[in-house]
């Protein structure tokens, strides 16, 4: 059974992809733009991809699990407004 919580990760990896994706194409020729882009867009793959393994969501239940998500997708949201 899913959990909204579980829904809300998804939904932070998917932004996380998306805005990985948009960063790459709108900073087009400059340099090093695919490791910049490639910095946002792995986390948000990894943390979907662990919404998906069953044994992860009793760690991503956890409070310091939350908190720990909510800070480093905020500084990877504000790294790709910055950047």
């Amino acid at each position: 059974m899913k959990s909204n919580l579980v829904n809300n990760y998804r939904m932070g990896g998917y932004l996380l992809i998306a805005i990985g994706l948009i960063n790459l194409r709108y900073q087009t020729g400059q340099s090093e733009v695919v490791a910049h882009s490639l910095t946002i867009i792995i986390p948000g793959i990894a943390l979907l991809i662990s919404t998906w393994i069953p044994t992860m969501h009793k760690v991503l239940n956890t409070k310091a699990s939350q908190v720990m998500t909510a800070i480093l997708g905020a500084s990877l949201v504000a790294y790709a407004v910055i950047n």
